[in-house]
């Protein structure tokens, strides 16, 4: 591999790993290839590739969400990782690390609320329904995890898409009923 090839290489791990971690919670990977696209970073085979090296090199940590239809793969920086960003942070250019902090500006409260509120579904494996996990997050710890079983896909995708509309307002009430001082 000629040198230019490997600081390339370099550059996009480093770039991933800066990424990841300035958002200060677990990335998807759509939402990283929604970023490398945004701002013409690397290709998507060449990001692909990347985020394999690096969750096998044990800078990222990958841990896959599955549903029936929605299955998920999100990613955070392991220390090993962390440790070589803080090394290496320096030789990222200037203006890419502007252009990723720009869209961590732009796009945290989007990707936040993504990664907060969350409802998949799936098979219930013991009888023909179908079980949607919905859960409101917030600094890495569980608020509210509600399992619902249903009789169709279609209801679970109405609950899912409904869940994922709504979780705060859906969270608030579900509290303000729970809390609620009964004579």
């Amino acid at each position: 591999m000629s040198d230019a090839k490997e600081y390339k290489n370099a550059e996009n791990k480093l770039l991933l790993l800066y990424l990841i971690n300035r958002m200060e919670f677990p990335m998807s990977r759509a939402q990283v290839t929604d970023f490398v696209q945004d701002v013409d970073f690397m290709d998507y085979y060449t990001l692909q590739q990347t985020l394999a090296v690096l969750v096998e090199d044990g800078h990222l940590d990958a841990t896959e969400e599955n549903a029936l239809d929605n299955s998920t793969t999100r990613y955070v920086v392991t220390g090993e990782g962390q440790t070589a960003l803080e090394y290496f942070e320096k030789h990222i250019p200037w203006s890419r690390r502007q252009a990723i902090d720009s869209y961590i500006k732009e796009n945290r409260g989007k990707i936040r609320k993504d990664y907060e509120n969350t409802a998949t579904y799936f098979p219930n494996m013991e009888n023909d329904e179908f079980l949607v996990k919905c859960g409101v997050y917030e600094d890495k710890r569980a608020l509210l995890e509600l399992v619902v079983s249903v009789d169709t896909r279609e209801q679970a995708k109405l609950i899912q898409s409904n869940w994922r509309a709504n979780a705060s307002g859906l969270y608030q009430q579900i509290i303000e009923a729970l809390t609620i001082i009964t004579n």
